[in-house]
């Protein structure tokens, strides 16, 4: 009899958070290079790559390295992807996440070995998509972050590939190709150098309806991304993911110090192994939830995101 454990995915910035996060309890990373993939906490080259992946045989955890591919491809990448993905599978990733179908077709002819993770954000949200993208040969299936609690359920229910749930940190609420920030600035340049005063440094949006929140602006390569004003945190029910099976728990690490992921993985990490140890007996830990609390930025509240929500959409 096989004994559930999910994987406790994160994210990194660099090989040193690697190598931290990897100490803290994580399981697995998602890591990237600036061309192909978008909305990473730091960029990875194809030798930072091979290093992560060299660390992550040394841990007694057997930790496993994925690349992202989620980058929105245009005509100009395609012709990169198939020698990527040889030298993604020759230095020993174990899967690349993509949303475009171009990937996809790359992986299955230079790269067969090399697992595929479908994550097309906020489309991925019935089971039949899954489904469909595991006919042609993806293997995990990346739930949007805006299903409740019984759509990820019954998700799991009703396909046979893994089933991968975000259970903590900032989500994305919209995305531009275009660098918005920066012709922002480069405007504000200009006023300044008209006689205007001096821009404001702070990177976030506020709503006039509700002035207290901040909703993050992140900028890289791939365009201009505003996340949630507040930090997904299910350690208080992450029971519930446990009891449906979910194969892979992600910490979203994106504009976070590295302390602050260390707390959360160890929390979360704790979390996994007790109700692993014995189901039965779990018990929530106030201690858990307490130490994220005593990281957590002032002024951004944790939630539940939409897990508890009916609509959805």
């Amino acid at each position: 009899m096989t004994v559930y454990k999910p994987e406790l995915l994160v994210t990194a910035s660099n090989l040193e958070e690697l190598e931290r996060l990897m100490v803290a309890g994580a399981d697995a990373f998602v890591v990237g290079e600036s061309r192909f993939a978008t909305r990473l906490p730091g960029h990875f080259s194809l030798e930072q790559i091979a290093q992560a992946v060299e660390l992550a045989k040394q841990s007694p955890r057997q930790v496993r390295i994925y690349a992202a591919m989620n980058n929105i491809m245009d005509n100009t990448l395609l012709d990169a992807i198939p020698d990527y993905v040889q030298e993604l599978a020759r230095i020993g990733v174990s899967a690349v996440v993509f949303g475009d179908p171009a990937v996809l077709m790359a992986v299955r002819q230079y790269a067969p070995q090399l697992q595929l993770h479908w994550n097309a954000e906020m489309t991925s949200t019935n089971y039949e998509t899954a489904n469909f993208w595991g006919r042609r040969g993806a293997t995990r299936f990346v739930c949007a972050r805006e299903l409740n609690m019984e759509q990820i359920v019954s998700m799991k229910q009703h396909t046979k590939l893994e089933i991968q749930v975000q259970v903590h940190g900032m989500t994305n609420i919209y995305h531009s190709k275009r660098s918005l920030v920066q012709s922002y600035m480069d405007f504000k340049e200009q006023t300044i150098a008209e006689g205007a005063s001096s821009p404001d440094a702070g990177m976030y949006l506020m709503e006039a309806e509700r002035p207290d929140d901040r909703f993050p602006i992140y900028e890289d390569t791939n365009g201009t991304h505003i996340m949630s004003p507040d930090d997904l945190c299910m350690i208080e029910n992450l029971h519930e993911l446990l009891e449906a099976e979910i194969d892979s728990l992600k910490i979203e690490g994106l504009l976070k110090p590295i302390e602050y992921n260390e707390t959360v993985v160890r929390a979360y990490r704790a979390a996994i192994d007790a109700y692993c140890s014995d189901p039965a007996t779990y018990q929530f830990r106030d201690e858990w939830l307490e130490s994220i609390q005593a990281e957590q930025q002032q002024g951004r509240e944790l939630s539940y995101g939409f897990f508890f929500k009916e609509q959805v959409y």
